[in-house]
């Protein structure tokens, strides 16, 4: 089963549109496929919207009562994944966002990947669609500004929001963070999920993939300086947190096993 793991807040104009055009990609490429959106307290009609998909498609939607932010959404629909599957050793779960700038077609991509052995792959954006030049110089040095701290061999964007987890390797991550996984949120969040599902990962891998934010109907949420603010203060946050164990043996070779069976 693949798990399509959506936050939204306020994406009423583009939610819908996007759970289609995921079905339309598994419908030529036929795999098992669960819809995981989680409405973060939307403001708009993003609920509304959803309802008619829930009747038609494999969609499975987790409210917010209030906003709780980017981190706890992405935690809360990876828990759910979790709780959800019944084999962690083959599932896999598909982490992107609800206003396009991810391309669903993609996803066959990411799959591949996990099925030839990986257990974390992670889709590096590459910005198109004229794209401010705050968010691209952002965005180069973000990963700058968390090096150090967050290290996830062989990828480079680590704060891109559009990656590929095997179930197995998120349980056990999960397992060893049970009370809250995710410590930082927005765009560190990403960074920290795939430093600490990566310590679980037999192999990480990271492509390429088009990003695009012209594509959305609402204005952009990212304030540049901002962003590298928040960036600073997680690098405090992550630097004083513990640091994600590595896996006992006994856990390396289940993840293995499973991954393998």
């Amino acid at each position: 089963m693949i798990y399509v793991c959506i936050p939204s807040y306020d994406e009423a104009p583009t939610v819908g549109l996007l759970l289609w055009k995921i079905r339309q990609v598994f419908a030529g490429f036929p795999r098992e496929y669960q819809l995981l959106v989680l409405d973060d307290g939307s403001a708009d009609t993003t609920g509304e919207v959803l309802e008619p998909y829930a009747r038609v498609l494999p969609l499975t939607v987790v409210r917010h009562a209030q906003r709780r932010g980017y981190a706890a959404a992405v935690e809360a629909l990876l828990r759910t994944a979790i709780d959800l599957t019944d084999r962690p050793k083959r599932d896999t779960a598909i982490l992107m966002h609800a206003d396009f700038a991810h391309n669903p077609h993609t996803i066959p991509d990411l799959v591949r990947r996990i099925e030839s052995g990986a257990d974390l792959v992670v889709a590096e954006g590459r910005l198109e669609g004229e794209p401010s030049r705050g968010r691209r110089l952002v965005r180069r040095f973000a990963p700058v500004l968390l090096r150090g701290v967050v290290q996830v061999p062989g990828v480079k964007d680590v704060v891109s929001g559009f990656a590929a987890i095997r179930l197995v390797a998120l349980r056990n991550a999960l397992r060893s963070h049970s009370d809250r996984l995710l410590l930082t949120d927005g765009w560190a969040a990403n960074a920290e999920l795939y430093w600490r599902a990566g310590r679980y990962a037999r192999r990480v891998e990271a492509m390429t993939a088009v990003e695009r934010h012209d594509l959305r109907s609402r204005p952009s949420r990212t304030r540049p300086w901002e962003t590298v603010t928040e960036l600073w203060a997680a690098r405090r946050i992550l630097r004083e947190s513990p640091v994600p164990p590595m896996p006992a043996e006994s856990a390396r070779r289940e993840v293995e096993a499973e991954a393998v069976s």
